[in-house]
């Protein structure tokens, strides 16, 4: 019964239902996506289910497979999404600008309660689940990383720093300070200080020839 039911509020009433195909609801979606999240927040990855999703979503667990085939896959599937949505690395048209818009990005990604809440716990999940720590690598890290080092590609078409610069390490230094403060040492940072770092981290990447 509550799988019909389910199916029901899944397809859209105002029109036909393709042959073989379920039209997927954008409502059912967003509550799905909210409920995961904190599902998330307040079990950990290693104890959330989706069963406990689709309870606090309101919906049976059809409609969550219809949409992702495991717990894994919707984990990554809607932390990417979260992850995209703070993508974007405008271009100042100079590197002290670009870096402090970076480091104001993901102060303000980093600094979210939901950041602080899932971040520390799906790295210690990583450890232990190596396909959900290469899913989330590749899906949100690795974006975030190419989105980054257009900063570094820009500043050294510019000349401001050389082209001899390793873009790994280069990133590292970019992102790796701010990261070490507010999630490992746990300490706040005023935009004045933001700034401050920018200058470092302009620092360090502008003294390698």
């Amino acid at each position: 019964m509550l799988c019909g039911m389910t199916a029901t509020r899944d397809n859209n009433r105002s029109g036909r239902v393709p042959a073989g195909a379920a039209v997927l609801q954008a409502d059912v979606t967003e509550a799905i996506r909210q409920a995961f999240f904190s599902e998330l927040a307040e079990s950990g990855y290693g104890r959330l289910s989706i069963e406990a999703v689709a309870r606090r979503a309101a919906v049976g667990k059809p409609a969550i497979y219809r949409r992702w085939r495991s717990k894994q896959d919707m984990a990554v599937a809607l932390i990417s999404e979260v992850a995209w949505a703070h993508l974007d690395m405008p271009d100042t048209g100079r590197l002290r600008g670009d870096v402090i818009a970076f480091l104001r990005a993901e102060y303000a990604v980093l600094t979210h309660p939901l950041a602080k809440a899932i971040i520390p716990d799906l790295l210690s999940e990583g450890n232990r689940n190596p396909d959900l720590a290469a899913a989330l690598l590749a899906t949100v890290r690795d974006p975030r990383r190419t989105r980054a080092a257009a900063i570094i590609g820009r500043a050294i078409e510019r000349g401001e720093v050389a082209d001899t610069l390793n873009p790994d390490l280069a990133l590292d230094v970019l992102a790796g300070p701010l990261y070490w403060r507010l999630t490992v040492v746990d300490q706040p940072i005023s935009d004045e200080e933001l700034v401050q770092l920018a200058e470092l981290v302009m620092g360090a990447l502008t003294r390698v020839s």
